[in-house]
């Protein structure tokens, strides 16, 4: 049943307009459709969205993922952006220079958006 329903990620924002900044200026992204309270976003064909509230950054977890085809140019243009990568040490989770090499050589980021969510980026 569910194989074939649309699945999107929603992420929390104290401050709507930061947030739409942070992605517009950090990711390039931009709003496909504004609601009252809440912004829709498009990236390689999966939509997600950005909506008021006052439990923006209480998650502890990865709240969403990129996949990058060029792990190494997309870490670039988010240092280069401003971007700061999170530093982990839990143990199996460790990363070096904010990036954490799997035992198969997946390589992984973790960061912040300007709201607290945790977001991650991977190689693909």
């Amino acid at each position: 049943m569910f194989e074939n329903i649309a699945f999107h990620a929603t992420l929390p924002a104290a401050d709507l307009a930061r947030a739409k900044q942070w992605y517009a200026e950090k990711l390039g992204l931009t709003p496909v459709e504004d609601n009252e309270g809440a912004s829709w976003f498009e990236t390689g064909g999966v939509r997600f969205l950005l909506y008021e509230s006052s439990f923006a950054g209480s998650n502890q977890a990865t709240a969403a993922s990129l996949a990058a085809a060029d792990f190494d140019a997309a870490i670039a243009e988010l240092r280069e952006a401003g971007v700061e990568f999170e530093e982990y040490d839990l143990g199996e989770i460790k990363t070096v220079d904010g990036v954490m090499t799997t035992p198969d050589g997946v390589r992984v980021a973790w960061f912040k958006d300007s709201e607290g969510n945790i977001l991650s980026i991977a190689a693909s």
